[in-house]
């Protein structure tokens, strides 16, 4: 009889051990295009046997093992009988006899090296977020490649057809095959510059998932642990990097917040009103440890070390009265020297409204408003109208209102502004 679960250790299986298989597969066969394709078709061939004969015992080096076969395959198929094709055959002790078939335990073939599997996982990474590649392409092949989702999966979290996930996908990969990039970790000179592709392809990941930009949720749940878990593997790998971990300090102290975020059905919770007893105070230990491991290094805080540590601000903050602003200010002051954003200044501009007062913050608005900056999101006349309320200009706070409303996206957020343009009467 079939096993029901088969399909779901399956699922289990790959979402945790895609990237070591389909890295391992990269390296053996020099080809990280036929890697990914090849993991695929393990995948599925897995998806058939496991539901009727069962979970193997060793269910990752099974996968490993059917998809070095799959290669042999394929090389065979281009008629590539070389080097490749004989050290890969070798590896697998089969002789150069076509294997069609797999035994029940074809995970006895496979030794696994840590050292080589973190090595593998890293390239992977840096492979994925290859600046050659768009930032969307690098969003949808480091979750499919490196986080294990499915295409579908993909499209589900983004709200885009699975069509598109997939074009991107492919796309990307005969980019990385007509570029050259070979499956390594890159040399010293350039790691830094790819580390910041692999760390802001992460953080896109979170922050769609932690504030969703359309659709009826305003957090998804599974993008934004998606996010995390991809942070804290990086960190493992390259833990003398401070904006490593500054990027998980900031993804942890952002995330222990979510239990308050939300209502019983979902709706927004606003940052004055959550109950801060409900926020993970395991989550918040894990950042500030996080964020004291980038402090430590020495070299100043980076940008995502400077948000994390304005996210500790509000962490520790017995209530929004007693957050420490003048800090928040300070650091927002600084991010904006580093990385300058309007999306900065505005987070500096509400800073400012909670240290100084309302009068203060909205010169530096309308100076965003005047340069014409964020022109497709609610954000700027969100924050705008907010201001106008608190100055008692209620008519001008409507029309801003207003405009937010017709420039948001996510449902839970429009009831948010519902509610303030009721609150004006």
């Amino acid at each position: 009889m079939a096993d029901p679960t088969g399909r779901e250790a399956v699922a289990a299986i790959w979402r945790i051990e895609s990237a070591r298989i389909v890295g391992a597969l990269a390296r053996y066969t020099g080809d990280f295009a036929l890697a990914e394709d090849i993991a695929q078709e393990a995948l599925a061939e897995a998806l058939v046997n496991w539901p009727r004969d069962g979970v193997p015992g060793k269910p990752a080096a099974w996968l490993l093992t059917v998809g070095k076969r799959r290669a042999i395959d394929a090389f065979r198929r281009r008629s590539a009988l070389d080097e490749r094709y004989t050290a890969l055959a070798h590896d697998l002790g089969e002789g150069g006899a076509l294997m069609t078939s797999v035994p029940d335990d074809p995970a006895d073939d496979v030794r696994w090296d840590p050292d080589q599997i973190d090595d593998d996982v890293l390239a992977l990474m840096f492979i994925s977020c290859h600046p050659v590649l768009s930032r969307e392409a690098r969003v949808a092949l480091t979750l499919r490649v490196v986080g294990g989702l499915t295409s579908d999966e993909i499209a589900k979290a983004f709200l885009v057809p699975t069509a598109t996930v997939q074009a991107r996908i492919t796309r990307a990969k005969k980019a990385l095959g007509a570029a050259g990039v070979a499956f390594e970790v890159p040399p010293a000179a350039q790691r830094a510059e790819r580390l910041g592709s692999v760390l802001s392809a992460i953080y896109v990941i979170f922050t769609e998932g932690s504030s969703a930009s359309s659709g009826d949720d305003l957090i998804r749940f599974d993008l934004a642990g998606e996010a995390q878990r991809l942070a804290r593997v990086l960190a493992r790998l390259v833990p003398d990097e401070p904006e490593v971990h500054g990027l998980l300090a900031l993804l942890e102290l952002t995330a222990a917040r979510f239990p308050a975020r939300t209502g019983p059905d979902g709706e927004p919770v606003l940052l004055d009103q959550q109950d801060r007893r409900r926020w993970d105070r395991a989550a918040i230990l894990r950042g500030r440890a996080a964020l004291a491991r980038a402090e430590k290094a020495g070299r100043g805080l980076g940008a995502h070390g400077l948000q994390a540590a304005i996210a500790e601000c509000h962490a520790i903050a017995p209530s929004v009265e007693e957050t420490n602003w003048e800090r928040v200010v300070l650091l927002y002051e600084a991010l904006g020297k580093l990385v300058p954003s309007p999306v900065i200044e505005l987070n500096r501009a509400v800073a400012v409204s909670m240290a100084q007062g309302p009068e203060a913050a909205l010169p530096l608005v309308d100076k965003l408003v005047a340069a014409e900056a964020l022109p497709n999101t609610h954000l700027l006349p969100t924050v705008r109208g907010e201001l106008l309320t608190r100055l008692g200009r209620a008519d001008e706070a409507r029309v801003e209102l207003e405009a937010a409303m017709r420039l948001c996206g996510n449902e839970r957020e429009r009831a948010v502004l519902r509610r303030k343009l009721d609150d004006l009467g």
